[in-house]
């Protein structure tokens, strides 16, 4: 989702080569090594992440494969080719134990494996080099794939009652935006290492999700509930990780750096929003 959007909007003003598995495995060292020096770029930037947060307790050496060793391998050619990296992380470095959003000097102390291989990574991408970002993210949508917003928004369409997490907190990210944060890095010698990176404000699963519907009974569509009922996390019995309750990242990095302070996710989500769904013929 994230790389597809990055490409997309980054390619309007610079040139932007994507690449997926087909191109090149990220898992297999001295293929990634020879790619990306066969391209010669001056950024590389790496949104592949193995993301299946239940799935990486048990398939423990992939994940960390995807998650860790790769970026260091992927830091390394940048380095070599004398280009920067940017790699992006997650909140589920941190354990949500805080009650504050969460600054990137603050303890990262990831509760599962998927938080502590992506915290592995963003250690070996900023051994690596200075010059190099880490980006954590949060709670990403966006249009090049159906997310908890699509889903939240699919179930109020086919159902009388929705529910969402309602003890869990943090902020959503909207993928595109990601593009015009970064922006300032690719084009200037913006200093690297660890940024916390998402849209302003704060919520909940269930906050998330009803604004989402209201959004969408707004843009037209034919929802049977414009209501989120609040379920504590403890009752999804499913998850097999551990998550952080309150995983909130603070910004204030980014905007001291950049001068960017980020717009608050309800506006970044009425966008999404419109332009995904207010076009379709139902609406006519």
């Amino acid at each position: 989702m994230l790389g597809s959007d990055l490409v997309t909007i980054l390619g309007d003003a610079h040139q932007v080569q994507g690449t997926d598995i087909e191109d090149f495995d990220i898992t297999d060292r001295e293929e990634t090594l020879k790619a990306i020096t066969g391209m010669r770029p001056e950024w590389v930037i790496n949104a592949a992440a193995y993301t299946n947060v239940d799935g990486c307790e048990t398939a423990r050496d992939e994940a960390r494969t995807v998650n860790a060793l790769a970026p260091q391998a992927m830091a390394e050619a940048a380095t070599a080719r004398g280009a920067r990296f940017i790699h992006f992380s997650t909140d589920y470095v941190f354990d949500g134990k805080q009650e504050a959003p969460y600054r990137e000097e603050d303890l990262a102390n990831p509760g599962g494996w998927y938080g502590q291989t992506k915290l592995d990574g963003e250690n070996l991408v900023l051994a690596n080099s200075p010059r190099h970002l880490v980006v954590r993210v949060s709670w990403v949508f966006g249009p090049a794939k159906p997310s908890f917003v699509d889903m939240i928004i699919q179930r109020a369409l086919e159902n009388d009652s929705v529910q969402a997490v309602g003890d869990k907190f943090s902020a959503p990210t909207y993928a595109p935006d990601v593009a015009g944060w970064l922006e300032p890095f690719i084009t200037t010698e913006a200093p690297g290492g660890l940024y916390h990176v998402c849209n302003s404000g704060s919520c909940s699963w269930r906050e998330y999700g009803e604004k989402a519907l209201e959004f969408a009974a707004e843009a037209g569509l034919p929802l049977r509930t414009t209501k989120v009922e609040g379920i504590p996390l403890s009752s999804m019995k499913q998850f097999i990780a551990p998550r952080p309750v309150f995983s909130i990242l603070s910004t204030s990095k980014l905007a001291a750096a950049t001068g960017i302070t980020p717009r608050h996710w309800h506006a970044a989500l009425r966008d999404y929003i419109f332009e995904k769904y207010a076009p379709l013929p139902s609406r006519s």
